[in-house]
């Protein structure tokens, strides 16, 4: 169809807008999971890197569903999830205009990777900031301190939170500063949420305590930045007839004479990418822990022992040395890019949310050109001795 007279549908999502860079890389969590007190207390979110994308081979297991029963090949992310440490429980009261903070109550041991966050020169600080905080912790002044805080928090608050902070030694980057995050505590009241938060005050968290295979989850965080574009490649709106003046991919018309302003509506060249976005209904694959036997990218139908890590390591990323989240599909972000994940806001009740994931196969072939061998065995194997130099 060459044009339209009377109607067309709109280009772009307007929800969306304004579509600038975002101030910050770190993804910030919105809303968490409605609450349910019949349940034991629980985390709600998590913090990842993604490491890269493979494929695997598995069984579809759905009734009803024209796949039941056939293999399919379906791309996957691996997101690398080391422990995050726990450093503070803080208690919110809820008021006329949202909620509002009543306490905090500290860790009394609180790692360096943490306070080089807080501190803009490291090397010339006095870091002293947290030595207070150590002071309430000794016998003779806890109950009056920290017993008496987590104690109003049980009482008033209605919202309880963590604060928490990943490792950055654990991954393959330079940081030397942890990405600090609150995540919320649901299940039980209050009180059970406090002590059971309290408990958690110095440990590390590992992310099969937190998420589990065949679970529906969301990732928020900043996607991939494209720069400068068009309005053809940044709204999709069709290009213009061949024989156009002064070019065809643009708008032809962007408004009325008067009012003589152009609308917010209209589809304008500008920054494309670099937007905080979630995305919801992620499917977990497996739940992967640290490597160290190198069985992380076995299954029960391939039985080759091999890790999860592709030969050559992930393409810029590297080897993943710690547990990781395996979902399927892609994920937004950069390689290294820290994502935070987060439990589903919605319910679920569908056939693939419920589905049982059988994985027969997991591709470690490099992803550096055309991979054809899946382990370095396999690879001597088919080459035979080399020579030495």
């Amino acid at each position: 169809m060459s044009h339209r007279k009377f109607e067309a549908p709109r280009h772009g999502h307007l929800g969306f807008l304004p579509r600038k860079r975002c101030t910050h890389p770190k993804g910030k969590i919105g809303a968490f999971p409605k609450d349910d007190p019949s349940k034991p207390p629980h985390l709600t979110g998590f913090m990842g890197f993604k490491a890269g994308m493979t494929h695997v081979v598995r069984e579809v297991d759905r009734v009803g569903a024209k796949l039941h029963g056939k293999e399919i090949v379906e791309g996957v992310t691996v997101i690398d999830t080391p422990p995050i440490v726990v450093v503070g429980v803080v208690g919110y009261v809820e008021t006329a205009i949202g909620l509002k903070t009543l306490t905090t109550v500290w860790a009394q041991h609180i790692g360096e990777e943490f306070q080089r966050r807080l501190y803009k020169n490291w090397y010339r600080c006095k870091k002293k900031r947290f030595s207070s905080v150590a002071k309430k912790w000794a016998e003779d002044v806890k109950e009056k301190c920290i017993d008496r805080e987590l104690e109003r928090m049980g009482k008033y608050c209605s919202v309880i939170r963590v604060i928490c902070h990943t490792q950055p030694q654990l991954v393959p980057t330079d940081l030397k500063k942890a990405h600090i995050f609150e995540i919320q505590v649901n299940g039980g009241d209050s009180k059970k949420k406090v002590e059971w938060a309290a408990s958690l005050l110095e440990k590390k968290i590992p992310i099969n305590s937190v998420f589990e295979k065949d679970e529906m989850i969301d990732f928020i965080g900043v996607n991939k930045g494209k720069g400068f574009e068009g309005v053809v490649t940044r709204w999709g709106v069709t290009r213009l007839p061949r024989k156009t003046h002064k070019g065809l991919r643009k708008v032809a018309c962007i408004g009325a004479w008067h009012p003589a302003n152009i609308q917010y509506s209209i589809a304008r060249a500008g920054q494309m990418g670099y937007h905080h976005r979630t995305e919801i209904n992620k499917k977990v694959f497996r739940v992967g822990k640290a490597d160290a036997i190198g069985e992380s990218g076995s299954t029960d139908f391939d039985l080759t022992k091999k890790s999860i890590t592709p030969m050559g390591g992930f393409k810029r990323y590297g080897i993943v040395k710690n547990d990781f989240l395996m979902v399927k599909g892609s994920v937004l972000g950069n390689i290294k890019q820290h994502i935070l994940i987060r439990k589903s806001l919605l319910p679920q009740n569908s056939r693939k949310a419920k589905e049982n994931v059988k994985l027969k196969f997991i591709d470690t072939s490099s992803k550096v050109g055309t991979g054809r061998f899946q382990t370095s065995e396999e690879k001597k194997k088919m080459y035979g001795p080399t020579k030495k130099w």
